[in-house]
């Protein structure tokens, strides 16, 4: 049964990106409804939007198979989930003097666009935990990925003495609880990647590899698609902005074609949300079909491209998606 908005979207959304939105959002529930699973991927600071409202709810309702995302995401939706009443607004932040800018940054005050995420409540409280967790898998001799480590928190609780948002709208707690695979590819260019290399290099952390690395990343992911792959099901690309979150995981087709020589299936369903604009050389503004010239999808795969705000428009998608 179509909930408020899954009706005002097929009511009001009829021409050029609304209706790209729509096709794209129609596609997605038609691709799981024949039994297949879907891989999404977020650049930009999604976490930092709080998609989590929705995308937590796509994570449990099985509406999600798969997740790649910065580093920056990863950590940012536990930032939120920790210190949301510290966060500050600045809503006229293209106004800013460089001399306010700097006084944000005396208050430790780190500006994403007009959201404000508060270091000492927010990072510095995630870099202890973590310590922790590191420390602990050093002394044990093991090895595990930078979300890994993030879900082996969330399980035992260190965070929830701290949490300020309702737990239901964490997608990274949601991910956990289902184990959801995940890629973080670029992971050291995060805050607490950042903070593990200090770590690293002032031998607080002495064995650099107790956090496993982008390349062991691409390895599972290509067990984990071939795997997810082996029977009728296709898996399909939801990516919401570009970058390295999409360029990474998308690339495991054509390795596996190419460099392993095997006959993987091409990515089943292809969407992209971005306001990149097609140019020379940008791989965030290419068009879908020219992937298709690296293997990537097929003459038939379903493909759609919403030009817009990934922040308006994925909201709206997830919630169609989850008949809202």
């Amino acid at each position: 049964m179509s909930g408020n908005i899954t009706k005002f979207m097929e009511h009001h959304y009829r021409h050029f990106n609304a209706a790209a939105m729509m096709d794209a959002a129609k596609g997605y529930k038609i691709h799981l409804e024949k039994g297949n699973k879907m891989f999404v991927t977020l650049a930009g600071a999604m976490s930092t939007a709080e998609l989590g409202l929705s995308l937590a709810e796509m994570i449990r309702q099985d509406k999600i198979h798969g997740i790649s995302c910065t580093g920056a995401n990863l950590e940012e939706d536990i930032y939120n989930l920790v210190a949301h009443d510290h966060y500050e607004r600045i809503p006229n932040y293209r106004d800013l003097t460089p001399e306010q800018e700097q006084e944000l940054l005396k208050r430790n005050l780190n500006r994403v666009t007009d959201t404000c995420i508060p270091e000492e409540e927010a990072m510095r409280k995630i870099w202890r935990i973590m310590e922790e967790e590191w420390l602990e898998a050093e002394s044990k001799g093991e090895r595990c990925f930078p979300h890994e480590f993030f879900y082996r928190a969330l399980k035992k609780g260190k965070f929830k003495p701290h949490y300020q948002i309702d737990p239901k709208n964490s997608w990274m707690l949601a991910a956990a609880e289902k184990n959801l695979p995940m890629v973080v590819p670029g992971w050291e260019d995060s805050t607490l990647g950042n903070m593990y290399a200090a770590y690293c290099m002032e031998k607080r952390v002495k064995n650099v590899h107790t956090v496993k690395t982008g390349i062991e990343y691409m390895m599972s992911l290509a067990d984990w698609y071939t795997e997810a792959t082996s029977g009728k099901a296709t898996i399909g690309f939801f990516q919401i902005g570009g970058g390295i979150a999409g360029d990474f995981p998308i690339c495991v087709v054509p390795m596996l074609e190419k460099d392993l020589n095997r006959n993987p299936k091409l990515w089943g369903y292809f969407c992209q949300i971005s306001d990149s604009t097609t140019s020379y050389g940008s791989y965030s503004g290419a068009v879908p079909n020219e992937k298709i010239t690296w293997a990537k999808l097929g003459v038939d795969t379903p493909k759609f491209i919403v030009e817009s705000d990934a922040t308006i428009v994925a909201p709206l998608i997830f919630s169609y998606v989850l008949g809202w």
